[in-house]
């Protein structure tokens, strides 16, 4: 394993000492999403069960020479019925986790948000990029690039709050949190630098806890300490940050992209705030990410149970 990849390679080791989560994998009907899974499976880092058409399973393991004897399949028609399904799973106590497989991420979400059947808490959903960045010492986590198209000040707060508690299932010991925009002063003609100052004082009156907040910072002197003191930047997040809130998707999914396509950085999936942990990947991920992206969800299932242990 190649020192670019070392965080991830940690995290998965770790995980893999965790007992495996159990994890419903929705319609995996092709080779990147099945050898994601069952090689998920064979470090121990899930435990799944396929969801999908048993058939068209059973025909993507055998081309890619995969052995799923062993492993439990749920026949469902096709792939909105097996995010309904794997929905149900859950809703019964007998998967802790939902992985996407081979179907368009809106289907999923749709059985997941549905208000009588679906996985619905108080919190709003949110997307998460976990990304390992060559050079970058510390993990980054890039919020919200997939999910919240223009969110709102109360959904932004909702997407910071699930960023850290992220954070903390990942063991970060210090969660500093940059609200990006594309300057550091608080311009009322840039929306997204007011409704930085703003999250920053529902920090103060904690609202949203759990984490060091600053903002409106711009990308430099957001993770860059050079470019912090050149602004004269006095901030224990700036130059800093191991949590960047986007304003809105477009900036977060050009950013993780940036990163992943121009610095070599992967970049792990993982949607907060329904009920489960949800592993979302990309056909254009590696097996390392889609590996990362497992033990990410294993270190929130892990939090979620130690936190119903506490409240309970």
């Amino acid at each position: 394993m190649s020192s670019d990849h070392a965080k991830y390679q940690r995290l998965i080791d770790y995980c893999a000492t965790l007992p495996p989560t159990p994890t419903a994998v929705v319609h995996p009907c092709d080779q990147s999403s099945l050898e994601g899974a069952m090689e998920a499976a064979r470090l121990g880092l899930i435990a799944p069960i396929l969801v999908g058409p048993r058939e068209q399973i059973l025909t993507a393991a055998k081309q890619c020479g995969i052995d799923v004897s062993k492993v439990e399949i749920m026949d469902a028609p096709d792939s909105n019925a097996a995010a309904a399904a794997a929905v149900a799973l859950v809703r019964e106590g007998k998967a802790e986790a939902l992985m996407k497989g081979s179907l368009h991420t809106d289907e999923l979400l749709a059985a997941v948000v549905k208000r009588d059947t679906g996985l619905r808490t108080a919190r709003r959903i949110s997307h998460c990029f976990v990304m390992d960045v060559p050079g970058h010492d510390e993990t980054l986590i890039i919020t919200d690039a997939a999910v919240n198209i223009a969110p709102t000040l109360e959904e932004k707060a909702d997407i910071l709050q699930n960023a850290i508690n992220l954070a903390h299932a990942l063991r970060i010991p210090e969660v500093r949190v940059a609200i990006l925009s594309a300057m550091e002063i608080v311009n009322p003609k840039v929306p997204s630098t007011v409704e930085a100052a703003a999250l920053c004082k529902m920090v103060d009156r904690r609202q949203i806890t759990g984490a060091i907040v600053d903002g409106p910072l711009a990308l430099d002197n957001a993770i860059n300490i050079e470019a912090a003191k050149t602004k004269k930047i006095d901030s224990p997040v700036a130059g800093r940050a191991n949590v960047l809130l986007v304003p809105d998707l477009e900036a977060g999914n050009m950013l993780a992209k940036s990163l992943s396509f121009l610095a070599g950085a992967d970049a792990a999936g993982i949607v907060l705030g329904a009920r489960v942990p949800i592993i979302l990947t990309s056909r254009a991920d590696s097996l390392l990410t889609r590996l990362a992206s497992c033990a990410v969800a294993a270190l929130v299932a892990q939090a979620r149970r130690e936190g119903e242990r506490i409240l309970g």
